[in-house]
C-alpha cells in the first residue's frame, strides 16, 4: 500500500476504534448494572438497552450513505459523530433503564459506518481494498479485548455513568482525527441519493450481502444476551474474571484469521472462505445449544465464533464497495450498515424474548436456522472478478 493508504487505513480503523470502544465497555458489565434500576430484571428490557442503538442506525444508515456521496464524506461522519456523544452524555446522566435506552436511541442516530467505508473505498485502491477493511475489522476486534479487560476495571472506578461519558469522550477525539489526521478524499462524482439507492435494491447480490451482516450481527447481540450470565452460571466465573475467556479468544482468532484472509485474497479462495466462515457460525450456534455446558467448551465456541465474525467483518464490506457501482458506493453502504443496524437490534431484543420466554436454547437455534439460511444464500453468490492493476500504472 501507497503511504496515503496506510494512513487512511490507521486512521479510519482509530475512528472505529475510538467509536467501538465505548459501545464495547457496556457489554460486559451493562446486564450485572441494570439489576440496580427499575425494571433492570427483566431480559426484555436489558435486550433493548443493548439493541436500542441499531434500532435508530436502521433507520438513518441509508439516509448518511446517500448523503455522503451527496455532500461529501467527511461532514456526513462529523455531523454523526457530534449526535453520537450527545448521545452517550444523555445515557450517563440516565437514572433508569428508560434513559439509557432513550441515550443509545440517540447514540444511534450517528449512523457513520456507511460514510467511514465508503470513505475507506474512496482512498484505497481496490487490490488493498480488502487489507484496509481488515485493518479496520481487526481495530474493532482489538478493542474488543481491550474493553473486557478494561470494563471491569472502569465500572469499579468510575460506575456504569462514567462509563457511558467516556464512551462521548472518545468519539469526541474521533471527531479530531477525522478533521486533522483522515486524508483528503479524492473528488468522486455526486448524484442525487434516491437514484443511487433504488439502482442498489434491484441489485440480487448486494441484496445477499445484506442478508448476511443482518444475519452476523443478530447473532453477535443475542449472544451478548446470553454469555455473561452463562460464565457466571456454568463458569463461576465474576465479571471481573471474563476478560479471562474473552482475551485469549479474540487474540487467537486474529492469529487464525490473517491466513483465511490471505488465501482469500491472494490466492483467490474468496467464496470458499467466505462460505467456510458462514458454515463455522452454524457451527458455532449449534455448539453453544448443545455443547457449552463449561467454561471452556463456551470459551472454544466464542473463538470459532470470533474466528467467523473477524472474516466476514473483514471481507463483507469489501465485496459490498467492488459490487456496487462507483457512484452509488455510499448508498450501497448505507444499505448494507442498515440492515447491520437491524441485526444489532432484533438480535437483541428478540433474544432477550425468546431467553425470558421459550430459555436460551431457542435463542441459539433461531440464530443457528438464520445462519443456515445465509449459508444457502452464499452458495448461490457470484463472487466479483477483482480488477488487474495494469503494467503500465504507476502506483499512487
Amino acid at each position: 500500500m501507497s503511504p496515503d493508504e496506510k494512513r487512511a487505513g490507521v486512521s479510519l480503523a482509530a475512528i472505529f476504534a475510538l467509536r467501538m470502544l465505548g459501545l464495547f465497555l457496556i457489554l460486559p458489565v451493562f446486564s450485572i448494572y441494570a439489576k440496580e434500576l427499575p425494571n433492570g430484571n427483566d431480559m426484555l428490557l436489558v435486550g433493548c438497552a443493548l439493541g436500542a442503538y441499531g434500532a435508530t442506525q436502521a433507520c438513518l444508515q441509508i439516509v448518511y450513505g446517500a448523503a455522503s456521496d451527496r455532500f461529501g464524506r467527511k461532514p456526513v461522519i462529523v455531523f454523526g459523530l457530534v449526535l453520537f456523544v450527545l448521545g452517550s452524555f444523555v445515557a450517563a446522566m440516565a437514572g433508569d433503564i428508560y434513559g439509557i435506552i432513550a441515550g443509545r436511541v440517540l447514540q444511534g442516530a450517528g449512523a457513520i459506518s456507511a460514510a467511514v467505508t465508503a470513505l475507506a473505498a474512496d482512498l484505497t485502491r481496490e487490490q488493498h481494498r480488502t487489507k484496509v477493511m481488515a485493518m479496520i475489522g481487526s481495530s474493532i476486534g482489538l478493542v474488543f479485548a481491550i474493553s473486557m479487560v478494561g470494563a471491569p476495571l472502569l465500572y469499579a472506578t468510575i460506575g456504569m455513568p462514567g462509563i457511558f461519558a467516556l464512551t462521548g469522550v472518545l468519539a469526541l477525539l474521533a471527531i479530531f482525527v477525522v478533521l486533522k489526521v483522515v486524508p483528503v478524499a479524492p473528488a468522486i462524482p455526486r448524484q442525487p441519493g434516491w437514484p443511487s439507492f433504488v439502482e442498489v435494491l434491484h441489485n440480487p447480490q448486494l441484496l445477499r450481502m445484506n442478508f448476511g451482516v443482518f444475519t452476523l450481527h443478530l447473532m453477535q447481540t443475542a449472544m451478548w444476551v446470553l454469555l455473561p450470565s452463562a460464565l457466571v452460571s456454568t463458569g463461576g466465573l465474576s465479571v471481573a474474571e471474563h476478560w479471562k475467556i474473552y482475551l485469549p479468544a479474540v487474540l487467537l482468532s486474529f492469529v487464525i484469521m490473517v491466513p483465511a484472509i490471505i488465501a482469500a485474497e491472494k490466492h483467490g479462495k474468496m467464496k470458499l472462505v467466505f462460505n467456510a466462515a458462514i458454515a463455522l457460525l452454524v457451527a458455532v450456534q449449534i455448539g453453544f445449544g448443545f455443547f457449552g455446558q463449561s467454561v471452556y467448551a463456551l470459551a472454544f465456541w466464542l473463538t470459532l465464533f470470533f474466528v467467523a465474525f473477524n472474516i466476514l467483518e473483514a471481507t463483507q464490506p469489501s465485496l459490498i464497495s467492488r459490487i456496487a457501482p462507483p457512484h452509488a458506493k455510499g448508498a450501497a453502504l448505507g444499505v448494507y450498515n442498515t440492515t447491520q443496524s437491524l441485526g444489532l437490534f432484533l438480535g437483541g431484543v428478540l433474544g432477550g424474548a425468546l431467553a425470558k420466554h421459550s430459555g436460551p436454547g431457542a435463542v441459539w437455534l433461531a440464530c443457528a436456522g438464520a445462519a443456515f439460511v445465509w449459508l444457502l444464500l452464499g452458495l448461490t453468490m457470484t463472487m466479483p472478478a477483482p480488477r488487474v492493476q495494469p503494467l503500465a500504472e504507476k502506483p499512487l
